[in-house]
């Protein structure tokens, strides 16, 4: 049996307590979050043991153990730093810091100390990523030239995210949402995904603004648009773009010589992969309309229901981190991939309209296919 301990209790973490469910040997140790009442709620809910500060849990035996840091994005880097330094490997809620300076930080503690260190999206582990990660290696568009990828989430300030609440009761973080901003929250889905694939991004090109000015009130708000083109070290070519402005949309498509690898959904782990040959007839040149559903033909990975906007196994990335360590293996989500992922989403995040080309410094390889993604 596996430990775990949750720092943190909010909006997200019952989405991670739902796909522990499905993982039978991770026991959560203990967890804790600074606000009682809201502790009280989701250790009733769930049955779980509360530590009564968080030094009861650095004080704890840290070895073999992993901290899931679900705090608020603004603490993510004081608790992972004070988790680290206490002997505990760390997987962090996204983003990994909000300053290069601090991710930079963290990920030299863990490098001196043997300790793993990763950060959200997991999705990369899951099998619509792993289908269409084995769809590329298996060339069945031929050479893949140019990604789109989106991530708009609909006109969110006028949603009526007031009665949006986890299944243990914490109300969507609105505040916090809307003052990190859609990149830093959303463009992990994708970049994950595009990073471990097609490995270090050399160059971004972006542009970010505030569409709707006000959503806090105090004008604190982050950008609620950005679109961004990155250069690969690999010589791919993608295109995001992050919104809660645009209807939603949450489509991939791979562009290639043979046709085209879709997906429409970036947060539905079992959302179906599908290629459209292109062909000619006549003088058209046609994308096939009835396209192909690409699929691994033998078990995946454990799945969740949808809650919400979501079906996403959040467990994957923790319960592989435990597993290399039970197995002494390295995790699938490295340090520097997360390091990686976080300078490439602040280069986008912050490039408002005059940042220009902004050359990354950190790199990372892309990622190893899970062992059950070995063909289609």
């Amino acid at each position: 049996m596996s430990e775990l301990y949750i720092i943190g209790c909010g909006f997200v973490a019952d989405l991670y307590m739902k796909s522990l469910a499905t993982f039978p040997d991770i026991k959560v140790a203990s967890a804790f979050d600074r606000n009682p009442d809201r502790l009280a709620a989701f250790s009733s809910h769930w049955n779980v043991t509360t530590a009564a500060s968080l030094d009861e849990i650095l004080l704890s035996e840290p070895k073999g153990r992993l901290v899931l840091n679900l705090t608020n994005p603004g603490s993510h880097y004081d608790v992972s730093r004070a988790c680290l330094e206490a002997g505990f490997h760390v997987y962090s809620e996204k983003p990994l810091a909000m300053k290069m300076e601090d991710a930079f930080a963290l990920h030299e503690i863990a490098k001196e100390r043997g300790l793993m260190l990763a950060s959200a999206p997991c999705s990369i582990l899951s099998e619509a990523a792993q289908t269409l990660g084995a769809a590329l290696r298996a060339e069945i568009c031929g050479t893949p030239r140019l990604v789109y990828a989106e991530l708009d989430d609909d006109f969110i300030p006028q949603a009526p995210y007031d009665k949006w609440f986890s299944e243990s009761g914490a109300p969507w973080p609105h505040d916090d949402e809307m003052r990190v901003g859609c990149t830093l929250e959303h463009a992990g889905y994708y970049l994950t995904w595009l990073i471990g694939f097609f490995g270090s991004v050399k160059t971004v090109v972006a542009a970010s603004a505030d569409i709707i000015p006000g959503k806090l009130g105090d004008g604190g708000a982050a950008p609620d648009f950005s679109v961004a083109t990155l250069f690969f070290e690999s010589g791919m070519v993608a295109r995001l773009t992050c919104s809660i402005v645009a209807p939603h949309d949450h489509q991939i498509r791979v562009f290639g010589d043979k046709g085209v690898i879709e997906a429409k959904d970036a947060w539905n782990n079992d959302a179906a992969i599908r290629f459209r040959k292109r062909y000619q007839v006549r003088r058209r040149l046609i994308n096939h309309p009835f396209p192909q559903r690409l699929k691994f033909k033998g078990p995946t990975h454990p799945k969740v229901p949808r809650t919400g906007a979501a079906s996403m196994n959040f467990a994957l990335g923790p319960a592989d981190m435990l597993a290399a360590l039970a197995e002494g293996r390295p995790p699938c989500l490295s340090a520097e991939f997360a390091l990686h992922l976080n300078e490439v989403t602040l280069a986008i995040q912050n490039s408002r309209d005059e940042a220009g080309v902004q050359h990354m410094q950190t790199h990372c390889a892309p990622l190893e296919p899970m062992p059950w993604a070995v063909s289609l």
